[in-house]
């Protein structure tokens, strides 16, 4: 993926729209309309339905081999469709006016091909020299951005992975792309450089890059993405943002409460919007209602009624729970 858009002729670099102007009006970064590829017999993609909207975080989940990977390649025209329809900024990128897709996307593989003799500058100033930036190139601003400028001068030989990864982002955004394509970007790196790499891909998104981004770990895309798209198969199972998914599938608000007396929280059955009381043990209930606005009600008449109360936590389904309740048949969702 990484060698259509950095394996160009010097100096081409265009910015140049010739887009559809119904996808640009939309604010649709990227939409791809049943998708679908093959590799022989195998089916990479299966009608795979997405749309990302501009200056969001679009997050695809999946095990390995639901085809998040494929999408992405798709995505830069690396990969043409063998049916269906694929456009970003409204343009076919596996067409005639595919190069103006790419010179507007950054990509970093999930093994970025960096050049292991050549140090951290070096590699910045050839991908510059490729999108035609020459000395024009926002090198040492782009290797501060992401926490590299002291190694800069060091042979890329010698890098962290961490330090790689970095590298590899810090030249994506040399020509300051409109959309961010990132695969697995935290693979191999240990938590303290996974949350710094997340919280570099926020600060992007936050300046108003388009992200999109694959991972098969859940706790990357918690707080981060403003949609996810769940992949199984090569097709888009459920889509939508956190938020709203939740939502469906937990349509029922709860909350957590925590008392001294354990048999006494089950007198919040008969309080008004109260649907279910399911004790967990330990003093703990979770709590259905109608709505949170009964919560602080249901505390107080609880405490007026003599039960010490210890805790009352309103219930946050995560991202990681919404995974397998959908694997474990909760459905599709489009």
């Amino acid at each position: 993926m990484e060698e259509i858009l950095h394996g160009r002729a010097l100096g081409q670099l265009d910015r140049s729209s010739v887009g559809d102007d119904d996808h640009e009006a939309d604010g649709i970064a990227v939409r791809l309309c049943q998708a679908r590829r093959l590799f022989g017999e195998a089916v990479a993609l299966s009608n795979l339905n997405l749309a990302v909207e501009r200056g969001t975080v679009t997050v695809l989940l999946g095990p390995n081999g639901a085809g998040k990977t494929t999408a992405l390649r798709v995505i830069t025209g690396a990969l043409p469709v063998q049916s269906g329809d694929v456009r970003v900024f409204g343009i076919d990128p596996a067409g005639p006016d595919g190069e103006s897709v790419r010179t507007r996307c950054g990509v970093v593989a999930a093994k970025p091909s960096l050049y292991d003799r050549l140090s951290g500058r070096d590699n910045l100033r050839y991908a510059a020299e490729l999108w035609g930036l020459g000395d024009t190139a926002p090198v040492d601003e782009s290797a501060a951005r992401f926490g590299i400028i002291d190694a800069l001068d060091l042979r890329v030989g010698g890098y962290s992975t961490g330090m790689k990864t970095r590298l590899a982002l810090a030249r994506a955004v040399l020509h300051d792309p409109e959309l961010l394509l990132l695969d697995e970007p935290t693979s191999g790196l240990d938590p303290e450089s996974s949350q710094a790499v997340l919280r570099l891909i926020d600060e992007l998104a936050a300046s108003g890059k388009t992200v999109v981004m694959c991972t098969h770990l859940l706790m990357e895309a918690e707080g981060l993405a403003d949609q996810v798209v769940m992949m199984e198969e090569g097709a888009d199972v459920v889509a939508g943002a956190p938020a709203e998914l939740v939502r469906r599938y937990w349509p029922t608000p709860s909350v957590v409460i925590e008392a001294e007396d354990s048999d006494a929280i089950g007198r919040a059955a008969a309080l008004p919007g109260v649907i279910a009381v399911d004790r967990n043990g330990g003093g703990q209930a979770c709590v259905s209602v109608d709505d949170l606005a009964r919560v602080p009600d249901i505390v107080a008449a609880l405490a007026a009624d003599g039960v010490r109360l210890r805790r009352v936590v309103p219930t946050e389904p995560t991202l990681e729970q919404l995974y397998l309740k959908v694997r474990n048949g909760g459905g599709s969702v489009r």
